[in-house]
């Protein structure tokens, strides 16, 4: 792959919408009166480049003030990986590479730093005693990681956000976090589909193709997205689909009508191949499940 094109992955892996623009969302559906601030759920992120104690709160502020909220409802670690600190002023987000100038290839404009695991979840700590969350949590976390915060944290996460799909179940995972009394979010709820145009998966990885889930959707009279959706749901897992088509955004509430049989699960859980698309080993070359 040309660097060109690993510039072009990486650019495309950013955030669709800014914060600032959510932001003016945000404000409008309040002002309008549409809902209270205490009827949304508010999560943003810690970015890779934030890590060290002194940079954590700046960047919580910034997200708040781009979101124009005075406190959030949830605050993740986005990866458990620390990269060299870029300033606000010099480039907001900072995204993977630390001087896109140089034209470097992608895996090596990436600048980690020692930054403890230990230092970052103390600082993030601070922000909830502080009242500017209300939650704190990880992205991205094995059960390895999650047991090293454990050992000197005075606040459990209170979730972890991971991939989660038929194709990569993380079994392990989701018994460890219930064990612990850490929610578990999954995102890509759907495999592959958000990764097509990334160059990151092909349409054979598609799991809402797959006969065992055509079947029980034709069933069950509902769509094969939903019926993964329900299996997230059954599992006690919470879900992020995203979409900005409206028959979608019904389809993605239409999922409380129906009910899983025991068999049904057991086939779409037997789906699993630990396939992960999201993996920063790969499109990085920073393996932090291995």
């Amino acid at each position: 792959m040309s660097n060109q094109d690993e510039t072009e992955r990486s650019t495309k892996l950013r955030n669709n919408l800014l914060e600032t623009q959510v932001g003016k969302g945000i404000t409008q559906a309040i002002e309008s009166k549409l809902v209270k601030r205490e009827d949304l759920w508010i999560t943003s992120k810690l970015w890779n480049t934030y890590h060290a104690k002194e940079h954590v709160r700046a960047a919580c502020l910034k997200s708040m003030k781009d979101l124009n909220v005075d406190y959030l409802d949830l605050y993740l670690i986005h990866f458990p990986i620390a990269q060299k600190y870029v300033p606000f002023e010099t480039r907001y987000p900072p995204e993977w590479s630390y001087d896109p100038e140089l034209k470097l290839p992608f895996t090596e404009s990436i600048v980690q730093v020692d930054v403890p695991l230990s230092e970052t979840w103390a600082a993030m700590e601070e922000l909830k005693k502080e009242g500017l969350v209300k939650n704190i949590g990880v992205c991205n976390f094995n059960c390895a990681l999650l047991r090293e915060i454990m050992k000197t944290c005075t606040i459990k996460p209170a979730v972890n956000q991971v991939e989660l799909h038929p194709y990569l179940t993380q079994d392990k995972l989701v018994k460890f976090c219930r064990r612990n009394g850490i929610h578990l979010t999954g995102f890509s709820n759907l495999g592959a589909p958000s990764y097509v145009e990334l160059g990151m998966a092909t349409k054979a990885d598609f799991v809402l193709d797959r006969k065992e889930v055509k079947d029980i959707a034709a069933k069950k009279g509902k769509t094969p997205a939903q019926v993964v959706l329900r299996w997230h749901i059954q599992r006690g897992n919470s879900i992020i689909p995203k979409t900005t088509k409206e028959h979608r955004l019904k389809e993605n509430i239409g999922l409380f009508d129906f009910l899983l049989t025991p068999d049904e699960m057991a086939q779409i859980s037997s789906l699993n191949i630990h396939r992960r698309f999201n993996d920063p080993g790969v499109f990085a070359d920073i393996p932090i499940y291995d």
